[in-house]
């Protein structure tokens, strides 16, 4: 398995309040584990926000002796969530902070995924980008109802809304995925600076070159920042060896 993870401040903000971890080696149970999340609130609260939901889940997962993919994370998550809340009620300048977060892990031919938020993991197969995630936001509970198209300014202008993250209340349910890979995918897991400032075409237009993954990580970055820049950026992407991947 080959992984690369970048993160880069953007061309407006001063702070980056993305983080990400990336191990192709095993966390604990799992065989391999990738995060990328992103913070919200005053810089150093969403900063700390980010770093603390990461930092912390990897901490929980190294020791947790659930051997089981899914209520691992569940219960990481859970754990990680109600602490990251209760510090932001007893330190004032904390007070509002949150973070997005996805996180994903193979095993054999399966990609697991957990979501909260926005920030969103996508597979490159067959020449198209496919959206694994799906975004809790305002926008998207929107046209999840018939009430907005994702083509209107209104979406446009209201689509960083976010209705759930990590850290702002005591309880926090996290969506997961399970998708059986096929031997050419490659995952994308990116902060909205990417998938707010690059189109799908484009992300697979990169993705579909032969280049080292370090090197479409980076034109990614260079992309969004070539169109406005306007938050953090953060990419990670993974692709699984054909030779760990089964056939379907």
């Amino acid at each position: 398995m080959q992984a690369y993870g970048l993160t880069h401040v953007g061309r407006v903000r001063t702070h980056n309040q993305d983080y990400l971890y990336s191990s192709s080696d095993p966390v604990g149970n799992l065989k391999n584990l990738f995060l990328v999340a992103d913070g919200m609130g005053g810089h150093q609260a969403g900063d700390y926000a980010s770093r603390f939901a990461v930092e912390h889940l990897v901490a929980y997962l190294k020791n947790y002796g659930q051997s089981q993919i899914v209520p691992g994370l569940s219960q990481a998550i859970a754990t990680v969530n109600a602490e990251l809340y209760r510090r932001s009620m007893e330190e004032p300048h904390l007070r509002g902070m949150g973070t997005t977060l996805v996180a994903a892990s193979v095993e054999d031919n399966t990609l697991y995924v957990a979501n909260i938020g926005d920030s969103r993991l996508y597979l490159y197969r067959e020449h198209s980008m496919v959206q694994i995630t799906r975004d809790h936001s305002f926008v998207e509970e929107m046209v999840a109802r018939g009430q907005m198209n994702r083509d209107s300014n209104d979406y446009q202008q209201k689509k960083n809304i976010i209705t759930r993250a990590v850290g702002t209340d005591s309880r926090v349910t996290a969506d997961f995925f399970e998708e059986v890979l096929k031997p050419e995918d490659v995952i994308l897991m990116c902060s909205d600076g990417l998938s707010n400032m690059v189109s799908e075409r484009d992300m697979g237009f990169c993705l579909d070159q032969r280049l080292p993954l370090r090197q479409k990580a980076e034109q990614l970055i260079d992309i969004a920042n070539e169109h406005g820049g306007r938050d953090n950026i953060t990419v990670l992407l993974v692709e699984p060896r054909i030779s760990e991947v089964a056939p379907c």
